[in-house]
């Protein structure tokens, strides 16, 4: 949900006083919250935002990829994710409050959708801002009076998405106290548990009920909107003229700060993706999916709680004047979003193209080198090459040139590390694909309309002719998609890894403008982010939903169940079009690739840090496959001292120097390339490549 900050508008809007009543059951024989009346504001939309809503209709009827129909099924689909936005964890609505709402807006919102309206929406926002000011004022009063048993056995679901909603007050008010309970273990047992937990939760929801107090109609028309297109696919989405702003000073990457992205999930600030060359990616210490929960300014300022905050607001906190410190209050993703706290510490910067560039380096392993060169992004300066400048950003130049000196070094094998590379440029995933190839087809393109356009590397030269791998995670997206599966359908080399993201769409900004007229100046109304197509492997197969399956499978550290396409419930499916003409390069055989992970399964029996990867990677699923965490003191702490430990036994933290025995993925790699090299050498000598090659640990 939405809660967001700032000034509340003064015009349109209707304030009524309700009370609210609690249980003392819920909370204990003698802890009974006192719960001042609540301030519900009824907001409307505005006829800009109304305007706004007939042009994002237009839209995505007649350009979206997906053609929907306009009925009582959209519209349903529409209501569901509606309402899981603002109440994901089903603890604001009470399940006959939602039954009403289905019936009153269930299969209306369609025609409203048509019209460009959004009433329906609004009724339904102004509906939870009530019920969500109940709650944090219980929530409030309680945290200054409850006493708990943190000996009991008792558990909290996190993810309450498939759980009914309460079936009354009762219900409602004894999941509020276990989210207290939550709350207050993970003050007790976070990195900044020294304060008084009492005084610290009833100041964190006297916040949030102020924010709440601050709604304003932006607020309403940007959840429902929010609602409303990624009913067609998640990666299409309005922009209201501020949100955009922030979006054009990402894409720039001017602006001096942390160097990552962000966006909302219901009431957390998530990290969508860390920009190579920036202060982030330099440390190490903030990962994609981590959950921000408090900003804090200076070495000692005091840690804000940002939860419900507007994004907006969010990312005017964390940046800065250059060389100042922030200081972020995180659930790691590593941890499964799952408290405690983590607080990390970053210095404001400007993203350094020339750290965002490719960089490489060499493993030596039984006196062969293997190469390495690991590509954050498919980065390009359009400018630069538009006005022909000399030595302008670009992928292809920079990994030409790492070619030059890794062949000068006389590398046996190389590794193209893509791991949490989102993508970037198409025609760079184009143009180093064919630093590999002799030239041919990459990717294909499928439009809205059914048409085909085949994207090729004209470029005849081949800068590297060795054994090659190419190494990816589920955080490989877009372009590094493209070039690991046009790398895997030449047969030109083995990918290594885990499945990819899987987003194989192409999205277009919409201006979304009031035309000028006599009477008014032309009006700003937003952005419209829109996919129009999709990307295909030359082998036919689509990349989208699916990803790229690699051909030896290494379990990383990350949440592999919540991440990628597939999690997204309207995401495009995998589809497929006619295969391309193409000629494979087959310098990696299906026999090599089978020897290859008879060799790799023997390895990891007999490695002893193996096993114990493994081992820590399986704790971590169990983890994460519960969903509930325990309320019981000792139990928390057990769990929360294994994820600190696995966290801190395999991530490499500081920027200084990485500690790369820590990179169990790329050791591995390097493992399988140089069984690779073995294999390919017996081939070149002619002699029969024997069955299992050994790997050195």
């Amino acid at each position: 949900m939405d809660y967001r900050t700032p000034a509340i508008l003064k015009k349109g809007l209707i304030v009524v006083i309700v009370s609210i009543g609690c249980s003392a059951s819920a909370i204990g024989k003698n802890t009974k919250p006192v719960v001042p009346a609540v301030a519900v504001v009824q907001l409307k939309p505005t006829s800009n935002q109304q305007t706004a809503g007939k042009y994002v209709a237009q839209y995505l009827m007649r350009n979206h990829f997906r053609k929907v129909s306009v009925n009582d099924s959209l519209s349903q689909q529409i209501f569901r994710r509606y309402l899981d936005h603002l109440d994901g964890s089903k603890s604001y609505f009470l399940a006959n409050e939602v039954e009403s709402l289905r019936r009153s807006y269930g299969n209306r919102l369609d025609n409203e959708f048509l019209e460009g309206k959004s009433n329906a929406g609004f009724a339904i926002y102004n509906l939870f801002l009530k019920r969500a000011k109940e709650k944090m004022q219980f929530m409030k009063s309680a945290a200054g009076t409850a006493r708990f048993d943190f000996t009991v056995s008792e558990s909290l679901d996190l993810d309450r998405k498939n759980a009914p909603w309460p079936a009354d007050r009762k219900q409602l008010q004894a999941l509020w106290m276990k989210e207290l309970k939550y709350q207050w273990l993970n003050m007790k047992y976070s990195e900044d548990g020294d304060k008084s937990i009492r005084a610290e939760l009833s100041k964190m929801y006297a916040n949030r009920l102020k924010l709440l107090n601050q709604q304003k109609p932006d607020d309403a028309f940007q959840a429902y909107m929010f609602a409303v297109t990624t009913s067609f696919d998640p990666h299409t989405n309005y922009f209201s003229p501020d949100e955009f702003e922030n979006f054009q000073i990402d894409l720039s990457r001017s602006l001096e700060g942390i160097g990552a992205k962000l966006q909302m999930e219901s009431e957390y600030t998530v990290v969508n993706e860390i920009i190579p060359g920036g202060p982030a990616s330099r440390s190490n210490l903030l990962k994609k999916s981590d959950r921000i929960i408090g900003v804090g300014q200076g070495q000692t300022g005091e840690i804000v709680d940002v939860r419900g905050w507007r994004i907006n607001d969010v990312v005017k906190l964390i940046r800065g004047r250059k060389g100042s410190v922030v200081r972020l209050q995180i659930y790691p993703a590593s941890q499964a979003g799952r408290g405690p706290a983590k607080i990390i510490r970053l210095v404001r910067d400007k993203v350094d193209l020339q750290e965002q560039a490719a960089r490489k380096s060499v493993i030596e392993l039984d006196s062969r080198k293997i190469g390495v060169i690991s590509i954050p992004s498919f980065y390009l300066d359009f400018e630069g090459q538009k006005l022909n400048v000399n030595n302008y950003n670009s992928t292809t130049r920079d990994v030409s040139k790492i070619l030059s000196e890794l062949n000068s070094a006389g590398v046996d094998g190389l590794i193209i590390d893509l791991r949490d590379n989102g993508g970037g440029s198409l025609e760079e995933a184009v143009n180093v694909t064919g630093l590999f190839i002799s030239g041919g087809p990459v990717v294909q393109i499928s439009n809205s309309s059914g048409g085909k356009m085949v994207l090729r590397d004209e470029d005849k030269r081949v800068l590297y002719n060795g054994p090659v791998a190419v190494l990816v995670n589920r955080y490989s997206a877009s372009a590094s998609e493209i070039f690991a599966a046009a790398i895997q359908d030449y047969g030109r080399g083995v990918v290594i890894g885990e499945r990819t993201f899987g987003k194989g769409t192409v999205q277009s900004i919409v201006k979304l403008n009031r035309p000028f007229s006599i009477l008014s100046k032309q009006t700003a109304l937003g952005q419209l982010k829109l996919t129009v197509a999709k990307f295909y492997r030359i082998s036919g197969g689509s990349t989208q939903n699916r990803g790229v399956t690699p051909d030896i499978a290494i379990p990383s550290l990350i949440d592999t169940a919540s991440i990628g396409e597939d999690t997204y419930p309207s995401s495009l499916p995998w589809s497929t079009v006619s295969k391309t003409f193409y000629r494979p390069v087959d310098a990696v055989s299906g026999e090599d690739i089978e020897q290859l992970r008879k060799s790799y399964d023997l390895s990891f029996q007999q490695g002893l840090s193996s096993r114990e990867y493994l081992q820590d990677v399986g704790i971590l699923n169990r983890i994460r496959k519960r969903k509930t965490v325990s309320l019981n003191e000792a139990a928390y702490k057990a769990e929360s001292n294994e994820l600190k430990r696995i966290e801190k036994r395999w991530t490499t933290e500081e920027d200084s120097v990485r500690d790369s025995s820590k990179d169990f993925m790329l050791n591995r790699s390097a493992e399988i390339m140089n069984s690779f090299i073995g294999i390919k050498k017996q081939s070149q000598a002619g002699a029969p490549a024997r069955r299992q090659i050994s790997m050195k640990r």
